[in-house]
């Protein structure tokens, strides 16, 4: 009775898809959050009759021959790289990225870690955080004197200062893009990590080399749509209660034949 085993596997898969679901749901309103999609793949199959081998002596092959499956396996639960709505906030210091690259910043490790959490922060020394006290790459101060900022869509700040009609440039923002998003490694607080399938960092200016500009004022919301969600999440449910069942009819034939007399 393989349909025990089965079905156990099929439960388990719904149960992994409903558990990516209620992340979505728990950070649709995580800033720069790309919603997770869970992806499974069915297991080696048992063959009974391989297909293709001779059954007379003619010559006669099977056609399809007789493989039974044996269940399911998560296979990945992969980004869905999706641009999320730009809301305006009016602080000189967030930055909503418009289109491919990640901010770098800097862990207390000295390893380098990659966002798209544009909500920037800065210092009592007026240096460029993140929301956890990271420092942004690659280390801009602004003066405490300093009166406005201003960022322009290529990454560049700019400091005004009183007396002065001219702003001083203060430094350059770069972009980080990887040939594979889907591979970076996830480690919370909207951080991301390089890894092998990910490939190096590859680091540019802001709308060029196909990265992405910077909106001043403005951060990018998560790209979770709840609809599809809540659709997604009662699909997985009813999968779930289709593979109890198939366990409880499983029970029941094995409880008819024990009681055979």
């Amino acid at each position: 009775m393989k349909a025990l085993q089965i079905a156990a596997t099929g439960m388990t898969a719904q149960q992994m898809r409903v558990d990516t679901i209620s992340n979505n749901l728990a950070n649709m309103s995580t800033t720069g959050y790309n919603a997770r999609r869970a992806e499974f793949a069915d297991l080696h199959y048992q063959q009974f009759a391989r297909a293709g081998a001779i059954t007379a002596a003619d010559g006669t092959v099977l056609p399809t021959g007789v493989q039974v499956g044996l269940g399911v396996r998560p296979a990945a639960v992969s980004m869905q790289m999706q641009q999320g709505a730009s809301t305006y906030t009016g602080n000189d210091l967030d930055v909503a990225i418009e289109g491919k690259g990640y901010l770098q910043v800097t862990l207390p490790s000295g390893e380098a870690a990659f966002t798209r959490d544009g909500g920037l922060k800065r210092t009592g020394d007026g240096l460029i955080v993140n929301s956890e006290g990271y420092e942004v790459a690659p280390g801009i101060v602004i003066p405490n004197d300093a009166r406005d900022l201003s960022v322009n869509s290529e990454g560049e700040i700019y400091a005004y200062f009183i007396g002065n009609v001219q702003p001083q440039r203060l430094g350059q923002l770069n972009l980080a893009n990887f040939t594979n998003e889907k591979g970076l490694e996830a480690i919370g607080s909207n951080l991301f990590l390089e890894t092998e399938a990910s490939g190096p960092a590859i680091q540019g200016v802001p709308g060029q080399d196909g990265l992405g500009t910077l909106r001043q004022g403005y951060l990018e919301e998560s790209s979770v749509d709840p609809v599809r969600e809540m659709t997604e999440l009662i699909k997985a449910q009813r999968g779930y209660e289709l593979n109890a069942k198939v366990i409880t009819a499983a029970d029941q034939m094995m409880g008819a034949t024990a009681q055979v007399r």
